[in-house]
């Protein structure tokens, strides 16, 4: 299984929109073959820190989210909204229990 985590840091004037357009993506991107889960969250702790977690069935899929049109100008809508580079890391994890 591969587990994706990103964040982003939204700009005071631009978190309803960051909300916004990462609840579209998620919906949408769970539809996707492979996609075992899909999810934002907002940090309690501090509201303009947007929190993305995501698990694919494996690198083929995530690879294949990564090329779908919509995916490409949500990251491209979501940087510009951003106070800072949006982050993500991937792990590629084994299911122990």
């Amino acid at each position: 299984m591969i587990i994706v985590t990103g964040s982003v840091r939204a700009e005071p004037s631009s978190l309803d929109d960051v909300l916004a357009i990462s609840l579209e993506h998620v919906r949408r991107s769970r539809e996707e073959p492979g996609c075992l889960l899909h999810s934002v969250h907002q940090d309690v702790e501090d509201p303009l820190h947007v929190v993305f977690i995501e698990h694919w069935a494996d690198i083929d899929a995530l690879h294949a989210h990564f090329r779908v049109a919509a995916s490409r100008e949500f990251a491209k809508n979501l940087g510009r909204l951003a106070s800072g580079q949006p982050s993500m890391i991937v792990y590629d994890a084994e299911v122990t229990a």
